[in-house]
This record gives structure tokens, sequence and C-alpha cells, in this order.
């Protein structure tokens, strides 16, 4: 006879079912306690401990000794391989049998000598199926299995092995998970046995689990909750778990309710696999090519199992170590890309920090060509952008020739901000669809869309959109199913959401579990509709439903870890003279390919170093917030590029200036596309140098000029250098006027032909500012409003100043700064000859905690806006706080110079290095140095130099003018960026050329060549030439049309060497 109706108590009904499945409590009668059956311990285990990364097949050969259960192992970083042997009861036969495991560091399942399944308890996967179905030869089921032996008639045994890295899922944070790593921490094998594993219960549990989420999440005044919790409920009463028979009624109650339909007007959720591996970060690289194989290889089981289940993967650079380390797995990750389940997106060589400088442009130096030896001078950067532009060339054509298609969307899920010109750059490579999240993190203002387009600098426009859930490691619960809806800010004009599932940053992935959980949802009345979905379904979705989505344009900051502009300066640093020396390199190889039938364009060595900086580019390394062991591999990675880099500088500009030497040998080149008269340290016998004032031709050479001819000034004030008796000093060249006081402090700087004083009324520029910098939890990333509120000026001794160079071609000043008890710095002042700005050559030891270091300068100059450089452009910032988005951006990011102008006159402040800034008021304000201790206790510690300008300005500078040049540009509002060796010539003597507009204006302009041009094409920026590009080629001139900030390429044939 039925039970009678009885009434429910909300609380106790919902937290009986909770108990129910609780794998804390009431476990001897509960059915979480039944999910595994019979046990028994593997037969033998043994284990060897290695410092090494080993390959399966050298690992295997070591010598190994007897293990146990509980058995510690380490230290961190170290790898300890298992050999498991194992003997399956035959009174299993029939049933599901799993490897049980559990450890606290990262483990990889080998069978058969291939991985075969990851195994990380973090990661919510602690046991492999040995088999699905014990005896049964399936040969579906068993392909995978053929090391099954039978040692007798009762028993079935195999040997697998089991590699676990001595760190966790997110490293081995000591006391923190963002903490520097312990490097003594001990890691622990805490369980490993056999178990039969009882799928029906499982069922039973995912169930029983989504009618509790839907039960709290819809709410005690929603129908459908209280169906859900009743469902529940009574699940509860017809189920024994002891009593296996009672299972098949509660099932068909579960389905009963899952298998009630929404309406047509429903949400569609697209949910997609996803693992966000962070190519380096709380970890090393190379542990980042275990993570890559721990998380793909358990992907593809789920593939092989869930053949509706789609998983994307991003970032080249990590397919690439894959294919090299693991080609088995490499080859099944092609396979499942064939069948569609393995999705290749992003379309990038790295997921790099793409909103704020991961392009960190660098100073231009001329190059002095000496026996192949060169000096470099100080000078102007190059426009950014470039790195951005090579992330996707190497990543598509990395794409195309492994998976046989390019990406269509960009993905980038963990960034720390979005530059104005990315809409622009995907445009030009192939991509109008873009996937992130970040800015769910912005912790002043909440950004309004979820779904729209992005606007760019230049006009380009890109389909745009951010999972409601506000998260890309999903998994698969009804509170996220939920939340996904509710936070959707364009309800009523997009109806479709990505749901990206899978544990992510450390790797992991997803699990079988939270498959089951999003299938079960797949269309229940009461919730949104669940698809295993592909990226390219979920655009194409949003795509034919986009006519009422917003516009955003301009910008995406990220308002957070705006401390990452600044942190691990070294790094910066490096990354920033290896874009000039990687520059340098194509630019003088392209000029020595178009001149020297004998010279051969070294395309393979380009590559190898590009694709090197391109993988320090990722967001947790170029940023600084990486451990120290990171740090220093970045560092190896630069002195890699400057090293190969600079014996390819030194082949490619002897053979360009093969023949012509000047008189003592030299030649001088200007990689710069402007023509340059500068002062320059020329060397001499014995290893001394002499300055000189020397003239070179835009992207070109010219002889230095004899000994004679350097000493008239051509009509150029010389520097004159005064100081006075109360220890000031004064340096004048006839451009611009700079006065000192005694400690090195800027009271004076005036533009002299206007007589316009640059520095406020009462107020002292360079002056360096200390301020307290401790944040609320991201050390390395974040620094927070409140340090503004603790600001100390570095108050110098006066008597320090004294005269550097006293004047001619060159003055300067220099002094010392004592900035604590701990931390000194020295600084020349250096004013050349001709030259519209003062040098601040600068040189600190800094040994802080906690501290920030800037250098301000009050201008006397108002405006609402400042400008600040960008990749291929500019733009502009508010110097208020009117509303909390101005006063969120109380530190930005720019690459190499910010303006602060009002009409007709304007400050500009310079750097070779330095991304952190901000102008508030009429101070602009460089950010130096910081000393967070988190996750790298020695970030920043040390010797840093680095160099930064003043330059006054009453209007824009003339266009320069253009011995040999190999190009020029009529127009000062158009920069040529980047010549180099086209990617796929065939017969490699084709170029290709960026120039892009870079005063925000419609600009016609002739550009000038001075090579022996065949043909010329306008090509994307994955130079794939248009079919309407063709351009007509007039005295060696081409004519070109740029609108606001755009973006072109060049594709030049070059006529075939003379013989």
């Amino acid at each position: 006879m039925a039970a009678a109706p009885a009434l429910k108590h909300w609380r106790t009904t919902l937290e009986r079912v909770e108990k129910f499945v609780s794998p804390l409590y009431f476990t001897d009668c509960n059915l979480r306690g039944r999910l595994f059956g019979a046990s028994c311990p593997v037969a033998v285990l043994s284990s060897f401990l290695t410092p090494e990364r080993l390959p399966y097949q050298e690992a295997v050969q070591r010598d190994f000794r007897p293990a146990q259960v509980g058995d510690s192992f380490g230290p961190t970083w170290w790898t300890c391989w298992f050999r498991v042997e194992l003997t399956i009861p035959e009174a299993w036969v029939g049933q599901e049998v799993h490897l049980c495991w559990e450890s606290d560091g990262e483990g990889l399942v080998w069978r058969d000598g291939e991985p075969v399944q990851g195994l990380t308890k973090e990661g919510e996967k602690t046991s492999y199926v040995l088999t699905d179905r014990l005896g049964e030869r399936d040969p579906r089921r068993f392909k995978r299995f053929s090391c099954l032996s039978f040692p007798s008639s009762r028993d079935y045994s195999l040997t697998l092995y089991v590699e676990v890295a001595c760190n966790g899922l997110l490293g081995a944070g000591k006391g923190s998970m963002i903490a520097a790593p312990d490097p003594e921490k001990m890691f622990q094998l805490s369980r490993a046995e056999l178990a039969v594993f009882h799928r029906d219960v499982h069922m039973l549990l995912v169930d029983l689990e989504l009618l509790l989420g839907i039960a709290k999440g819809l709410g005690k005044d929603n129908q459908r909750s209280f169906q859900a919790l009743y469902t529940a409920n009574q699940m509860v009463n017809v189920c024994d778990p002891a009593q296996p028979e009672t299972f098949p009624v509660a099932q068909a109650l579960a389905s009963r309710f899952f298998g009630q339909h929404g309406g047509e007007s429903q949400h569609t959720i697209h949910a997609t696999g996803h693992c966000h591996i962070d190519t380096a970060w709380l970890w090393p690289f190379k542990e980042t090519v275990r993570k890559c194989a721990r998380s793909w290889v358990t992907a593809l089981q789920l593939m092989e199992r869930n053949p509706e289940f789609i998983f994307a993967c991003s970032q080249a650079q990590q397919l690439e170590w894959v294919k090299s380390r693991y080609p088995g797995l490499y080859s099944r990750l092609q396979e499942f890309a064939c069948r569609g389940q393995f999705v290749p997106v992003g379309g990038t060589w790295v997921e790099m920090g793409s909103g704020w400088p991961e392009r960190l442009p660098a100073p231009r130096p001329a190059l002095t060509c000496v026996a192949s030896h060169f000096l470099h001078c100080q000078d102007g950067n190059l426009p950014s952008g470039e790195a951005m532009v090579r992330q996707f060339l190497q990543g598509q054509n990395f794409f195309l020739q492994e998976f046989g298609k390019m990406c269509s969307e960009f993905w980038l899920p963990d960034t720390f901000g979005y530059s104005a010109q990315l809409p622009q750059i995907m445009h030009g490579c192939g991509i109008r669809r873009f996937l992130s999240q970040k800015l769910s993190w912005n912790l002043v203002n909440s950004f309004p869309h979820h779904t729209f387009f992005w606007e760019g600098l230049d006009g380009s426009r890109v389909l745009v959109h951010f999972p409601p859930g506000d998260s890309y490691g999903m998994q698969g619960s009804v509170e996220e199913v939920l939340k996904t809806v509710a936070n959707n800010r364009d309800k009523g004009r997009a109806n479709h959401s990505a749901f990206l599932f899978g544990f992510g940053d450390g790797g992991g992935g997803p699990t079988q579990t939270m498959l089951d959980r999003l299938k079960r949802l797949s269309n229940t009345d009461g919730l949104p509709r669940v698809q295993l979905s592909s990226p390219r379904q979920l655009f194409s979705a949003l795509e034919s439903d986009s006519e009422q989505l917003c516009t955003w344009v301009g910008e995406l900051f990220l308002e957070l870890h705006n401390g990452t502009y600044t942190t691990h300066a070294q790094i910066k640093k490096g990354n920033r003279e290896c874009e000039r020396i990687l520059h340098d390199v194509e630019l003088l190889s392209s000029l020595a390919l178009a001149r020297s039938a004998q010279f051969l364009y070294p395309a393979a060595q380009l590559q190898h170093l590009w694709r090197l900086l391109l993988l320090n580019q990722f967001h947790d390394v170029v940023t600084g917030s990486c451990i120290q062991m990171v740090a220093e591999e970045a560092m190896c990675h630069y002195e890699d590029i400057r090293s190969h880099g600079n014996t390819l500088l030194s082949a490619a500009a002897a053979a360009l200036c093969a023949g012509e030497p000047g008189p003592e040998g030299l030649l001088i080149v200007n990689t710069l596309p402007w023509k340059r008269t500068e002062v320059m340290a020329l060397p001499k016998p014995g290893g001394a140098h002499s300055l000189a004032l020397v003239t070179v031709p835009s992207m070109g050479y010219a002889p230095v000029p004899p000994p004679t001819s350097l000493q008239p000034l051509l009509p150029q004030q010389p520097v004159f250098v005064v100081q006075e008796t109360d220890g000031s000093v004064t340096l004048d060249n006839g451009i611009i006027r700079v006065k000192l006081d005694p400690t090195g402090r800027l009271t004076s700087l005036v533009l002299v032909a206007s007589g316009r004083e640059a520095i406020a009324e009462g107020a002292v520029g360079n002056q360096f500012v200390l301020f307290d910098d401790v944040p609320l939890y991201w050390d390395a990333w974040d620094v927070m409003d409140y340090h503004l509120e603790t600001r100390k000026p570095v108050l110098g001794q006066a008597g320090t100043l004294a005269v550097g160079t006293e004047g001619g071609l060159r003055g300067s000043a220099w002094f010392l700064l004592q900035i604590s008890p701990n931390s000194r710095l020295s600084q020349e002042v250096v004013l050349d000859v001709g030259c519209p700005y003062v040098r601040f050559h600068t040189e600190v030891h800094w040994h802080e905690a906690h501290k920030f270091l800037k250098v301000e300068f009050p201008a006397r100059v108002r405006s609402s806006q400042a400008t600040y450089e960008i990749q291929f452009g500019h733009l502009q910032r508010p110097t208020h706080y009117n509303t909390s988005w101005d006063w969120a951006r109380f530190e930005v990011w720019a690459h190499r110079w910010m303006d602060l102008s009002e009409h007709g006159f304007g400050l500009a402040l310079l750097n070779d290095c330095k991304y952190g800034a901000s102008v508030r008021g009429s101070i602009l304000s460089l950010s130096l140095l910081r000393a967070p201790k988190a996750p790298d206790a020695t970030a920043d510690t040390g010797r840093h130099e680095f160099t930064y300008a003043l330059m006054p300005h009453k209007a824009p500078s003339p266009a320069p003018a253009t011995s040999w040049s190999a190009f020029s540009v009529s127009s000062p509002a158009v920069l040529l960026e980047t010549v180099k060796q086209a990617e796929s010539s065939p017969q490699r003597r084709s170029l290709v050329l960026r120039l892009y507009e870079a005063h925000g204006s419609h600009v016609d302009c002739w550009l000038h060549l001075s090579l022996p041009v065949q043909e010329a094409i306008l090509c994307d920026l994955l130079e794939r030439p248009d079919p309407a590009g063709h351009l007509t080629l007039q005295d060696s001139r081409l004519k070109l049309t740029f609108s606001p900030f755009q973006v072109l390429s060049l594709l030049l044939v070059l006529q075939p060497p003379p013989h």
C-alpha cells in the first residue's frame, strides 16, 4: 500500500537529499557510499625519483624500487615514476573496473607505451577506467587495453606506469596559491587500488545533484523548484542503496522530470569543453608540456566515450610541444580534429596579454657597421603592433599546416586588457569573431555587455562574446547554468551564450561527470536549453540574430592587474630590445636580399627567434606575474635572441655594405623610416670613442664623415653647459633650455624659439616619488587606487649635481639619489646638439618590498585629455576623475610616449622600456619599478638601467627629409613599420612592407622605393594578396591611401638579381 502524502518541510527535505548523496555524511548507508564496490590493492607497486622530466622509453628502463601507499616523494619540480602491476580478480568479470589513484601531484597514466589519462585530485580525476566490462571482448571497448593478460584461469593482469609531477595543478606555492613555490615541498601517494565502479549509482548521483541544484537555484517561489525537490525526495524513498534492483525505479522518476521540455523561447547555452593552460605561470615552461599531455589525452578519452563532446583548444605553441614530445597523442588529436570534436581556436602562437603592450616596442638605434660589429645609439622607437601580427601569422600558418584550416575566431579567455587596435589586426588575419571574459574581473565598473560589436581605432568591427557565466572553467552545475542566463546583459538582443566547461589555468579540463550533467540538462523545463556545441556554432547563432546588438568603440580596459605594466622590469626591457633586434635583422636582411644575388635570407633562424619572443609574450610572462624560475627562463630566451640576432645582423649588414666602406672603414646604417641627424659615439683605435654629428637617410646607410668635417656644427647651436654657484646647472642647445636644481630636479624647461615654459609654476619635474604598494591579493598583478594616498617625494641632497660632458656636441649633468636606506639611484641628464628633447639616463639599485617608484613632471599645460601611444597609433584618456570609469584608470599603459597638449603647445614624456603611466590633472607620471613578493619573491630586486626623455613641442614635427635610402614616405603621418621577406615566397625574392597612419587622419602619400621592384600588391596581415590590390609603380614610387590609424601591408616582388 502506497504511503499517504505528507506535508514536506523545505529545509529538512532538501537536507535529506543532500545527505543521501554526501561524500562526508552517512556514507555507510547513503548512495554515495555505493559508488565503488569491491576493491583490492594493486599487486606490486614500485617507483623511482628523478629531477628530470624523462621520456617514457627512458623512464621505464630505470631501477624501480618497492613503494607503498603513504609514501612521500619530492621535492618540488622532481618527478616520481610508479610501476603499477595489477591483478584483477576473476570474480569481477562483467563489471566496470577502475584504478583508483590519489596523490597531491599531477599524474599521467601510461599504457602500452602511450599516455592514456591524467590523474589529478584537484581536477577531480582520481580514477582510470581499466575496462567498461571486464571479460567482454568488444573490440571497440578493448582496442586501448591490449595488455590484459591471463596468468591463470582466475585473474586478469596488466602493468601500467604512472608519471607523477611533484607539483599541484596550480604549482606549489608555500602557504597560498600565488606565493613563491616551496622548494622543499614533499608529495604523498594516498591511494592506489583497484575497485569496481557502479555506473548506475554514478548516474543516479548526477540526477539527484542536478535536482538539488534546480531546487536551490529556482528557489521557494518557483513551482518547478518544488517539482525538482519532490522528485528527488521520492527518488530517495524508492532507492535502497543496498539493493541495485531498486535503482531503475528511481532513474525513471528522474527521466520523467528531465524529459519535460521547455518552450521555443528558451535561452540556448552552447557548452564547449575547454582547458585553459597557462603556457607558464606558477610552474615552468617544461611542466606546461606535460600539463598539455595530461589534459588533452583525458579529453581524447572523453571524446571516444562521448561522440557529441566538442573540445576547443588554443595556442599553437602548446600543440607544437605535444607534436614534438608526444607524437602518438598528437596524431590522435589530428584524427579527432578531422571528426570535428577537437577544435583548434584562437589563431595565435600563444594567448598573449593583448590589452597592454605584449608587443613592447624598442628604441630604434642606428647601426654602425664596423667590420660586422655594431654600436647602438639612443633614438626613436619602433611603432608597436608587429608582434601582435606575428602571433597571428605564426599561429594561423601552423593551424593551416597541421589541421588543414585557419581559425575563424580569436580566443583569449584570460588576459589583462584589450588594445583598441585588436579589431583591425583580427580583420587583417581573417578573423571576425572574438571570445574572451576577463572584463568580468573589473574592480570598479561592470562592463555593460556580454555580446556586442567591438569597433577598433580604425573603425574595424568584430563580433565579441563574453560567456555570461563569467568563467572559462565551468563544471556543468545548475547554479552555473542559471547564472549564465540571469547574468546575461544582452537579454532581448542575444539568446545564445557560451558555456566553457573544464578545469583550467593549470590544465585538467572536462570530466565525464561534467558531460553527464550537461547532457541530462539538454532540454528541461525551467532551465535554458543546453547543447554540446562548437565555437563556430555559437557564433553562427549569434550572427544570425545580431541586428539589435550594441557597439563598443575603443579600448576594452581591464580595471585590475594594472601593476603588470611595471612588474619585472627586466623582462619588459628584454622584450623591447629583442623586438628591435628582430626588426633590424629583417630589414637589413631584406635589403641585402634585394641587392645581393648571393645573400640567403635567414628565414628559418628568424622564425625560431620570433617564436621564442612570442612565447615570452604569454600573458603571465611578459607581464611579470610568474614565478622566479619562469622569469629566469624568459631572460635566457632574450639572451638567445640577442646573441643569435646580433650574429644575423652582422651577416646582413656585411652583405649590404660590402664594397662601400667609409673613410675609416665605417658605414652608419639607419633602420628607421626617416632621415636622422644625431650625435653618435664613434669607435677610435684602442677601444676609445669620440662624439660625432652624423646624418643618415631613411632605411639606408651613409659613410662616416671624415674627421675634418666633424668639427663644424652645421647651422645648429652647440650645447652650452653652465653650473651656477648654488650648484644648479643649465643645459641649452638653442632649441630647448633645461635648468636643474642642485639635487637634479627639473625647475625649468623652455622651448627657446617661443620662450614657452613647460614646467608648472612653483613645481619641479624629474621628481622621484615612492608609494606603499600593498594590493588586496594579487601581488605581482595589482596596484590599488589607495596607493596614491601614500605618496612620498624622494628628496635629494644639495651639492650632489655635477657637470658631466661640458658642451659642444653634447652636454650633461649627473647626480646621485638615495631612495631609501636600501636603494639608490644615479642619473645623467643629457642634451645633444639639435635635439628637441632632454634625456635622463638612469641606473637604480633597487632592494625594496612592496614599494612603487615613479617619476613625475608637472606640466604648464591644461587639458582634459592626455594622449598615449598604443599599437599602430594612439588614443586619448581623461586626465580627470569625473566618473567611476575615469578614476578606475588611475594607472594605465602606454608604449613609448604619452603627451599632454593644449592648443599650440604640449609636453611629451618618452621612454625606452616602461609601460605604466598616468596623467592626473597636469602631472605626467611614469611608473619605474615595483617590488611585489608573490609569486616571485625576488621580482625587480637588483640593478636596473633605463632612459626616459622629455620633449616640449609647439606643433607636430615636420616630415623627415631623405648616400643610399631604400624607402621613404612623403607624409609624416605614415610610418613604415616593418620590412621582411614574405613567408611563402616561392622564389624567396618577395618582401612584405607594413605601414600605418599614425596621426588619426585621411592621407594620400607616396612611398619612394630604391629597390628593384617588379610588382607591388596589397595583401592582408597573413600576407595573402588582395586580388584587386595591384599597385602601379610610377618612377619608383607607389601611391598609397590611408584612413585614420589604418594598417596597410604591401607585397613587393623583386626583380631577378643581376648575375
